[in-house]
């Protein structure tokens, strides 16, 4: 059973690294607008959700939204949380590439330890300060080759992947009460409906503009349903045989194999530095979600 749990929580990071690689292909490759890959993968995705949770659970999907809290806290998570990381996620990833922007995103524990070190005001203990200062050289070799006069990667891929761990850590934070209250299942699913719904006017689903061919439809079906659906149903369904802890760090598999697939299948290079810096984050990372 426990071999069980790890393989579902291996595939669901593997297969959402997939999905940062595929999304490259069709945002750079087949010039999808951001706006309407995310737009319409959350409509998509959160509507199977919450199909998905129906069909399980058999139970009112429309229950969040009947407390003025719920409902408020919902929206808010549509919003800043699922809308938030996955816009700022992608738009990384255009000026980018795939394994950058996942890696910045994983930056993540590192906001929520400021935010607790704020909310508290307390200072963190020593070992999570040094996780901090082990995620910051990492991030500084990732976007600067090591080169203290000049960046790697565009400004506005390293202004999306900072805001990207920010909302991811908004987006980690602000729903506990909700997922404890209700269920992970429909919680996520309205959460990708609605931010999906309020980001129509901008995400402009009827109005799409790039190239449309066997490849790119085939990248975006792996995006919807590998890499956001099936995902997310093997991450879930992993707490059912190993802890939460565990699956969190097994989780970090997610930026490993998005700098794998990137060098097979999209023929990226790295430098030694871009790879010290990737493993100085990833171990900052496993290290605070031990904690």
């Amino acid at each position: 059973m426990r071999r069980r749990g790890i393989a579902l929580a291996l595939t669901g990071a593997v297969l959402w690294g997939g999905s940062g690689v595929a999304g490259q292909y069709i945002l750079q490759d087949c010039a999808f607008a951001t706006e309407w890959l995310v737009g319409v993968r959350m409509l998509i995705s959160g509507a199977l959700l919450l199909l998905i949770d129906l069909a399980v659970y058999r139970q009112d999907i429309f229950v969040v939204f009947r407390g003025r809290r719920d409902r408020l806290e919902t929206i808010a998570f549509a919003i800043f949380g699922m809308l938030g990381v996955q816009y700022t996620y992608f738009a990384a990833i255009k000026f980018s590439n795939a394994a950058t922007g996942t890696i910045l995103q994983y930056l993540m524990p590192v906001v929520i330890v400021g935010w607790t070190a704020l909310r508290t005001r307390r200072m963190p203990p020593l070992g999570e300060l040094a996780c901090v200062a082990l995620a910051v050289l990492g991030t500084f070799l990732l976007v600067t080759h090591g080169s203290l006069t000049s960046l790697a990667i565009s400004p506005p891929a390293l202004f999306w992947g900072l805001l990207c761990a920010f909302a991811a850590a908004f987006y980690t934070v602000q729903p506990k009460r909700l997922i404890c209250k209700y269920r992970p299942t429909l919680i996520v699913g309205w959460g990708m409906l609605v931010g999906g719904l309020l980001f129509l006017p901008i995400s402009n689903p009827w109005a799409f503009t790039g190239i449309w061919n066997t490849a790119a439809a085939l990248n975006f079906a792996y995006i919807i349903l590998f890499g956001t659906v099936i995902a997310f149903v093997c991450y879930l369904g992993s707490l059912q045989y190993i802890q939460p802890a565990e699956t969190s760090i097994l989780g970090s598999a997610e930026p490993l194999s998005s700098i794998l697939l990137s060098i097979a299948l999209l023929h990226i290079t790295f430098t030694p530095a871009d790879l010290l810096g990737a493993i100085s984050i990833l171990a900052a990372v496993i290290l605070l979600t031990r904690k």
